[in-house]
């Protein structure tokens, strides 16, 4: 097992064809893309948050959607229009929530792993990605909030993670810039921040230089495998509907909400549900905003926003999860309570020059993302990280790049016994 192809050029790809090419492996990317990072990696909330790593499948996740199901500006939003894979995908994040407390702290855990790779590569790879290593501070204005806040931290803590309540008072001189009035707070001093995109980016040109075949604008139509090899078929963007097939001793599915639909023409399946997600980006161009916007990381729970400083003149805001399916509109009435949100929260930030996106986060029923093998021996996925995708992405990068390599070997030790039986 040598050859290997990559499906999918957002971080849980560029991290995998990274891994795989650092274990020896020859490995060609697929994107459909111009660019690495054009889709979900694109403009997310830019946090490395092992803090957030309590998964969804609570019970006050379902009141909470019911509740909200009929208000546009509803930070959770279900279209209650019924579909099979919608209602599948909900029967089994019911089905998931007795796992609830294991889930989060498995999360919690693989976050913490994630760092050390995550950080390591970009230091050695000298990748800037706007990086701020100061926390995380979570806010709450009630206290049935800071209280749930309190039962997550030990979940938390029980993965490895320290986290510490904080005072209204210790809130404002960890962020002197946040405006409001709030019950408490938990800050997490080890989370950081930066840009997804200029992170994955600056990997996938590292991945380059270790020998990893980047083919952007390919359009992978089908994707077949008998157990040895792996047939790819894509279309051109290039050269419009010409097609073009090549094999490869092992592909790894690492295609975001597309993971579905290509582990089903492998005979897997991979219950992905598109989540999208919106952001702003918040331009700072005069030294009044800049001084105005925080600098530490804020996770509001109430709204489920989340922000980031990106370099001195960007301000990054994102959150809010709507089940429509595949669907990448930007909606204005999506987009306004996040611009609010900043006019109260940080009233002196200019929102003159907003710029708004939407992504689709692959997410699970249980919140876990799939790593590992497919049904058939060359068949492996690395997908379905949800809204912690470039938080897991290194570690779970690290996790597939170990179960192939392990694969290649039991690969090799039969070949080398039919070897010997022939001699025989």
């Amino acid at each position: 097992m040598k050859t290997i192809a990559v499906i999918g050029g957002g971080i849980t790809g560029v991290t995998t064809a990274y891994a795989l090419a650092k274990r020896g492996f020859a490995v060609t990317l697929l994107e459909r893309h111009r660019y690495a990072a054009m889709e979900t990696s694109f403009a997310n909330g830019g946090q490395l948050s092992a803090s957030n790593a309590e998964v969804w499948t609570h019970r006050s996740t379902l009141v909470k959607g019911i509740k909200w199901m009929l208000r546009n500006d509803a930070p959770l939003l279900v279209n209650p229009r019924p579909t099979w894979h919608k209602l599948s995908w909900f029967a089994e994040f019911i089905a998931a929530m007795p796992h609830y407390r294991a889930n989060t702290i498995e999360t919690a855990r693989l976050a913490i792993a994630a760092r050390a790779h995550l950080f390591g590569w970009a230091e050695a790879e000298g990748i800037d990605f706007d990086l701020k290593r100061q926390g995380i501070l979570h806010i709450y204005r009630d206290k049935a909030g800071f209280d749930h806040a309190g039962e997550v931290s030990r979940l938390l803590a029980e993965g490895g993670l320290p986290r510490r309540a904080v005072t209204p008072e210790e809130m404002r001189a960890i962020e002197p810039t946040l405006a409001g009035q709030y019950y408490g707070g938990y800050y997490t001093e080890s989370d950081a921040t930066g840009d997804i995109h200029k992170f994955t980016s600056g990997l996938a040109a590292a991945a380059q230089r270790l020998g990893v075949v980047t083919r952007y604008s390919q359009d992978v139509q089908t994707v077949t495998s008998d157990g040895r090899r792996a047939t790819i078929t894509v279309r051109d963007g290039a050269q419009g509907t010409a097609t073009t097939s090549t094999t490869f001793d092992a592909v790894v599915v690492c295609a975001g909400v597309a993971s579905r639909q290509f582990a089903a023409q492998l005979g897997d399946r991979v219950n992905i549900y598109p989540v999208k997600g919106y952001s702003i980006t918040v331009n700072l161009p005069d030294a009044a905003s800049q001084a105005a916007a925080p600098t530490v990381s804020l996770l509001d729970d109430e709204t489920k926003l989340v922000t980031s400083r990106l370099g001195v003149d960007r301000f990054r805001v994102a959150g809010t999860a709507e089940f429509n399916g595949i669907d990448r509109d930007i909606r204005a009435d999506r987009i306004r309570p996040l611009i609010d949100w900043v006019n109260t929260c940080f009233p002196g930030v200019s929102t003159r020059s907003v710029v708004p996106w939407a992504g689709l986060r692959p997410m699970m029923p249980n919140m876990m993302p799939r790593v590992g093998r497919g049904r058939q021996a060359n068949v492996f996925y690395n997908t379905g990280h949800g809204h912690l995708g470039w938080t897991l992405s290194a570690v779970t990068a690290e996790m597939v790049g170990d179960v192939i390599r392990q694969a290649a070997g039991e690969r090799a030790t039969v070949r080398a016994g039919l070897a010997l039986a022939g001699e025989g």
